[in-house]
């Protein structure tokens, strides 16, 4: 049976305290209540800084059964280093404790930045790098640079597959071979609704299907409203029964997917204006 996962990008904004979060709730118990609320969220403080093993642990206990975290890869990867020379900063993310995450660990988000085009050799490269399961994760992760001594953790509770997703925003990116080589390593392209600042393409190329929901018509400001949230629940019923909607955003129109249930992954990441929380539980009353 395929899954729907609606959540969030990010759980610790203070304009949420209040409004999202009830009056006077600690902050160290703001993911507890946010993951009672919702079955995923997105870690993005991965994408700005290496985390601690101890605080992978925490969240893994902070949250119930059968919740999922996706991570958001490093931006010293794809941001500074733009996938070259990454096979050090790539086992020293893998080795800072996304491991205590156990089966609560679901896909990893590669978010490339505006000025980055597409470069197939360059990609090919780093999806060679990118372990499919745990297993192949801690042996990279055992490559660790020695900076990191005293700050890893190097082992798994069980081997596990992995999966990943990378998000676009350059328009050199619809071009037929990057499709083609998503699918080759089983990779999702990411759905991202950004208010039409980047490209917007809904091939599906992997075996799961992974959604950023930015703004419809502000960029993490915009509310989405119950007709547009009614639309994405119409999308991802499709998604998710193995088919594509009739009116999907395509690169390649060359390739008919294989129907087959496909777990689908959704975040908002409409923060700004408080709607992010709202507009994923509304969603997910419209998917159950």
């Amino acid at each position: 049976m395929a899954e729907t996962l609606i959540g969030i990008s990010g759980w610790r904004y203070p304009p949420w305290r209040g409004v999202f979060y009830p009056a006077g709730l600690p902050q160290h118990r703001e993911l507890e209540y946010a993951s009672r609320a919702l079955r995923t969220i997105e870690i993005n403080g991965t994408f700005y800084s290496l985390q601690k093993p101890e605080s992978f642990e925490r969240w893994y206990h902070d949250t119930p059964p059968g919740f999922v975290f996706s991570v958001k890869g490093a931006r010293y990867i794809t941001h500074m280093r733009r996938l070259r020379d990454v096979d050090g900063p790539l086992a020293n993310f893998f080795a800072s404790g996304i491991f205590n995450l156990r089966e609560k660990l679901g896909p990893i988000l590669w978010q490339f930045p505006p000025t980055f085009r597409y470069d197939p050799e360059r990609l090919r490269r780093f999806f060679e790098l990118l372990p499919r399961d745990t297993a192949e994760a801690l042996t990279l992760a055992r490559r660790r640079e020695r900076r990191m001594v005293g700050r890893v953790r190097l082992a798994i509770d069980a081997t596990r597959t992995l999966r990943h997703a990378i998000e676009i925003r350059h328009a050199s990116f619809i071009d037929e071979s990057f499709v083609q080589l998503l699918r080759e390593y089983n990779i999702a392209l990411v759905v991202a609704d950004t208010a039409g600042k980047w490209p917007y393409r809904e091939d599906v190329t992997a075996d799961f299907l992974y959604l950023r929901l930015h703004g419809d018509k502000a960029l993490y400001a915009s509310g989405y409203t119950p007709d547009a949230l009614a639309r994405w629940a119409t999308r991802i019923r499709a998604w998710r029964a193995g088919s594509q909607p009739d009116d999907a955003h395509l690169i390649s129109a060359q390739y008919t997917p294989q129907r087959r249930p496909r777990d689908v992954y959704c975040y908002f990441d409409n923060d700004v204006k408080v709607r992010a929380p709202f507009d994923a539980r509304d969603l997910a009353a419209k998917l159950s």
